[in-house]
């Protein structure tokens, strides 16, 4: 008899469950058991937002093991994640198991771990608790309003703004961010502004720079010097004075350490310093957490990752200052622990900051043990989190101003690092540029009175820069900051950004495409409200208070969507000509720039006399002429990435570069199955029929995968599929990842298991192939060998039920039979008696004999379509004759034919 312990993921369960041993069975649910159904009345405002809840085929089937795992213990230990999504599954598992009667007799506990640590776990199924209902309501909560948000908003978007595709609470104000910084940069106006830099020396010979910043005795503000005239007149004044040192001021500055990571911080610097976006440090950091094989023992490696506070365990500080004193000495070691706080929304989803659970786990001893992706992300949160219990930097600055008698000022500032501190093992990337330059800024010594020496005296031209485009990593920032969304949502939102081609990357930072410019218009013009920052951010924190147990979920969905209702109502009388007009006054200026010789930017260039303007057609936006129908002229608006991609490779191909090792053009084409790469090109034509012709190596792009935009590393890594990922650690064999028919597919031995839309095939790694394996395994039984050959026998789960597979031959099990119960001798038994030959898939084996003998495949098809009629019996002898006469010419077609797309695919 053993305990049931439910955790999310199978790698998990496997780490806790060799902390716990043989008294507990742990199981994992693989995330959420139930959800939502997408479709309109599963939440219903006017029954106190009652909600219906649905489970896939995945969740029920992990519920089931749960509910029979039960009935061999006593007690049900709910260890999922220790946030607000975390419980919300230990809820929906209780709650199906409940409803199938599975737990009487059976005590249900929650524990949660902020690492997975043999102490952690065992600590805290020491000390269980009951399930937090507040923290389960503001899940409901957000859930509901979510909900009611995409499905009342998005249907809106629809009918009033075709094209669109949909709207989110969160979605539509980081959507309004991006748009609004671009609105400014088209807005911005570079401003001219001069300045003077005097080269300069010392009564030694010691040269070094100075700025002018007063003349005539005058600061000299940015734009004081606008133009060449009078930056000249500037710098002759200064050319024609005699410099003298005035003054000198030195003083130490000290710099204190960054606190260790929080989810927003991470995605930050691990854009900034590793080039991750936001979903892809998260999924490592999910890898790291749940754990990695360390030297024979299963390990999580770092703290939880989805967290807000910055705050560490008492003992963690102590062995991290116990590990400084020892690497770096007494003299990087502060005389007091570091303590950090923050100004958490909510205290009961503040956990602490994400460090390394034991910092006796250097980089450099672990990277043996990790993927070079897991390596990297460990070695910045190891770093960080040491080097937050670590001395502060310390600078020696001098400012010198120097003087002439027309009471012109230049000025030198310097900077001496004079002890480096934490800098000695970690910097933050903001302010990396700025050590470098005050490090290399050293002023010559000099005492007051020196006279000095001109060498050079210039004056430079600068332009004023617009607003940078937001990155990844900015974009959070700014959120955060905002207090829009949570550490949890940061990374799916962002994901939805770009999946539903709002925005688009472009050198790492984010650019509106013209449909998400749209959708934030009509949005602002007619909802304005409800992407709103302050109100977004309002609406955080009563759900934070929801959280807290101190506001009522169902009197804050009341309000909300009293309001909401009745702003959704108000459109419904909206004309197209007023969306129109409101799109047209917000964007305007975007779709129709200023010219340059300052004629009218909307006269149709067709007929010369129709205004242009934004028109709104079935299939979304274009600019059309206002004398339509006389004038047709129509004009398409800056397509999404992905539909540009598309209308530039329609004519041929895109050259991305060399393959640095054979030289080779690596390109992206469109062909009749899709975009795909290929090194180099077919070789001519040859004379010689029986030459072997080899094609050139190609690869299908997967899904989410631009033409336009990817490069020439991420097309020759897929021309190197498959790729080995490692070793399975428990069976030994090894795993890959390549890109088949049906998509990005992790493969071992005979075991095929497709990737998720998130997942990158050039970056997955050996965990989440374990996790994604044993889904697929958890779908076929192994029966043993087959008495006569030795070879396996497998049963399957199929598309039309179980069925039993030795070799190529396939029979569907009875139905009165389950896959659980049937045995190796039933299975040899209904394999002889009802075993088929499997068919290939549809079109392989068509292709395969076109290829080579195309007359016998004729022949075969005809021959079986005769059989298959009995009245043609006689008729049988002739058939295969005729057959071979109608595809005699055809036998030709396969040398020339073009090859098909889906061989390069696969």
């Amino acid at each position: 008899m053993s305990d049931v312990v439910v955790v999310e993921s199978p790698a998990k369960a496997k780490t806790i469950n060799k902390y716990l041993g043989d008294g507990y069975t742990v199981l994992a649910s693989f995330g959420h058991v139930r959800d939502l159904p997408p479709k309109d009345g599963s939440v219903r405002p006017d029954q106190d937002f009652a909600m219906d809840w649905e489970s896939d085929e995945r969740g029920s089937r992990q519920v089931s093991a749960i509910a029979k795992s039960i009935k061999k213990g006593t007690t049900l230990y709910l260890a999922t994640d220790p946030d607000r999504e975390g419980e919300a599954i230990s809820w929906h598992v209780r709650a199906m198991l409940e409803d199938r009667n599975a737990l009487k007799g059976v005590t249900v506990h929650r524990v949660t771990f902020n690492e997975i640590t043999r102490n952690a776990v065992t600590a805290a199924m020491a000390a269980p608790r009951e399930l937090d209902q507040p923290l389960i309501e503001a899940y409901l909560a957000r859930r509901a309003l979510d909900y009611l948000v995409g499905f009342t908003l998005s249907p809106v978007l629809w009918r009033k703004l075709p094209g669109s595709r949909s709207a989110g609470r969160v979605q539509s104000v980081a959507l309004r961010l991006v748009c609004e910084r671009e609105a400014e940069i088209e807005a911005f106006r570079a401003r001219e502004y001069w300045t003077i830099e005097a080269l300069l020396s010392t009564p030694a010979g010691a040269p070094f720079t100075a700025r002018l910043t007063h003349l005539d005795g005058l600061k000299l503000e940015q734009f004081d010097l606008n133009n060449a005239a009078t930056a000249e007149a500037a710098r002759s004044r200064v050319q024609s004075g005699a410099f003298a040192v005035s003054t000198i001021e030195r003083k130490r500055v000290r710099r204190n350490p960054m606190p260790p990571f929080t989810t927003s911080t991470l995605q930050q610097e691990a854009s900034r310093k590793l080039g991750y976006g936001a979903q892809q440090t998260m999924r490592i950091a999910q890898q790291l957490y749940e754990g990695a094989d360390v030297g024979g023992e299963t390990v999580g490696l770092i703290t939880y990752m989805r967290t807000d506070g910055v705050q560490i365990a008492r003992e963690a500080i102590h062995a991290i200052r116990d590990h400084v004193g020892q690497a770096f000495g007494k003299d990087y070691l502060p005389g007091a622990p570091r303590e950090y706080s923050t100004k958490a929304k909510n205290a009961q989803e503040a956990h602490e900051a994400i460090r390394p659970t034991d910092v006796q786990r250097r980089p450099e001893d672990v990277v043996r043990y990790l993927s070079h992706d897991q390596a990297r992300l460990y070695e910045l949160i190891w770093k960080r989190a040491v080097a937050s219990q670590m001395a502060q930097a310390e600078f020696d600055q001098v400012v010198v101003d120097m003087k002439d008698g027309a009471r012109n000022v230049l000025r030198a500032n310097g900077s001496l690092l004079a002890f480096d501190g934490f800098l000695k093992l970690y910097r933050e990337d903001r302010d990396d540029q700025a050590d470098e330059d005050d490090e290399s800024r050293v002023l010559p010594p000099m005492t007051e009175g020196d006279p000095l020496g001109q060498r050079e005296i210039k004056a430079s031209q600068h332009f004023t820069q617009p607003p940078p485009r937001y990155t990844e990593a900015s974009l959070v920032k700014k959120m955060e900051e905002l207090g829009i969304g949570r550490p949890s949502t940061y990374a799916s939102t962002l994901s939805v950004l770009r999946d539903r081609n709002y925005v688009r990357l472009d050198a790492k930072r984010l650019v509106p495409e013209d449909r998400g410019r749209l959708v934030t218009a009509f949005l602002s013009s007619f909802f304005n409200r409800y992407v709103d920052y302050s109100f977004t951010a309002n609406l955080e924190e009563k759900l934070d208070e929801i959280s807290d147990g101190r506001a009522d979920w169902r009197a804050v969905m009341r309000a909300f969507w009293h309001d909401f209702s009745e702003a959704v109502d108000q459109t419904k009388d909206l004309k197209i000509t007023d969306v129109i007009n409101a799109l047209d006054d917000d964007l305007g200026r975007h779709f129709f720039p200023p010219k340059d010789d300052g004629s009218d930017p909307r006269v149709c260039p067709a007929c010369g006399t129709g205004r242009l303007g934004l028109k709104l057609g079935r299939h979304g936006s274009f600019i059309g002429c206002s004398n339509y129908p006389t004038c047709q002229y129509t004009r398409r608006l800056a397509v999404n990435a992905g539909e540009e991609g598309e209308e530039t490779l329609k004519e041929g191909m895109r050259l991305l570069g060399q393959d640095p090792e054979t030289k080779e053009d690596v390109s992206v084409r469109r062909g009749p199955y899709g975009l795909y790469v290929q090194l180099g090109e077919p070789p001519p034509p040859s004379t010689d029929k029986k030459a072997k012709k080899e094609k050139p190596k190609r690869m299908s792009l997967p899904r989410g995968m631009d033409g336009e935009t990817i490069t020439l590393d991420q097309a020759l890594g897929l021309l190197t599929l498959p790729r080995l990922i490692g070793l399975h650690p428990e069976t030994g064999e090894p795993m890959e990842a390549a890109i088949g028919r049906f998509g990005p597919y992790i493969k071992m031995g005979a075991v095929y298991a497709s990737l998720d839309k998130d997942d990158d095939v050039l970056a997955v790694g050996a965990n989440r192939a374990v996790d994604l394996l044993a889904k697929k395994l958890a779908s076929v039984r192994s029966l043993g060998a087959h008495p006569k050959d030795g070879e396996g026998i497998v049963v399957k789960k199929g598309r039309f039920g179980p069925y039993a597979q030795h070799g190529k031959i396939v029979a569907t099990l009875p139905r009165t039979v389950s896959m659980d119960d049937i045995t190796l001798d039933e299975a040899v038994t209904l394999l002889a008696e009802k075993g088929k030959e499997l068919k290939p898939k549809a079109g392989m084996k068509g292709k395969t004999a076109a290829r080579g003998k195309a007359k016998p495949a004729a022949k075969a098809t005809k021959t079986a379509s005769a059989e298959a009629k009995p009245k043609a019996e006689p008729k049988k002898a002739a058939a295969p004759k005729k057959a071979a006469a109608a595809k005699k010419p055809a036998a030709k077609k396969p040398a020339s034919r073009k090859p098909a797309r889906s061989e390069a695919a696969d």
